[in-house]
């Protein structure tokens, strides 16, 4: 299924676990230096040891990618992704928080948390994307996002690495499109 709306996102958000570095490296790799809008990245990470994610997903691709501080600004075409241990949440249309709140579903930083408050602060400006992983993380974030009128895009269950976490989201919430990760990298860079 191809998106079913033109999409000109101002906030794009995107939430993984199992699987998920290769996924994201795929479509971050896909960014053009033009990219207008920020991301936002949540991945299920280990508390307990330093990530080396932003790292990863910024090698010999277009965008930076930088791990997201407390109060940073925003920019159009920039990567942030949470850091370990902490909820990563948009603050407001200039910048995002950190927070060290519970858990949620096990998870900190939690997809949950990212979507919904991007939903809240953007509305209808959200693009989320959900992609693999083993938890119902993410679900309600979708609902939230649709909710207000932005756009979902869920991985295909089939082309997951891990089908639970994109198969919760379809049940629960339903999607704007579901994609191949081939097919989301192609649409994310076609925004330009």
């Amino acid at each position: 299924m191809t998106a079913s709306r033109p999409v000109q996102p101002q906030l794009v958000v995107i939430g993984a676990s199992a699987g998920g570095v290769t996924a994201l490296r795929q479509l971050i790799s896909a960014l053009p230096a033009t990219f207008p809008a920020p991301v936002l990245i949540v991945l299920h990470l280990p508390r307990d040891r330093p990530s080396q994610l932003a790292q990863v997903l910024g090698r010999g691709g277009a965008v930076p990618v930088c791990e997201a501080a407390d109060k940073q600004r925003l920019a159009p075409g920039h990567v942030y992704v949470a850091p370990p241990d902490y909820h990563l949440l948009v603050e407001d249309r200039d910048s995002v928080a950190l927070s060290v709140d519970e858990p949620v579903l096990f998870s900190r930083p939690s997809i949950d948390v990212l979507f919904e408050s991007a939903a809240h602060v953007f509305g209808g400006g959200v693009l989320a994307l959900l992609l693999t992983g083993a938890s119902s993380d993410g679900s309600h974030g979708v609902a939230a996002v649709r909710r207000v009128g932005g756009v979902a895009w869920v991985q295909d269950p089939e082309d997951a690495d891990v089908a639970l976490m994109p198969a919760s989201a379809l049940a629960h919430a339903g999607a704007d499109a579901v994609l191949t990760l081939g097919q989301m990298a192609r649409q994310l860079a076609a925004l330009t």
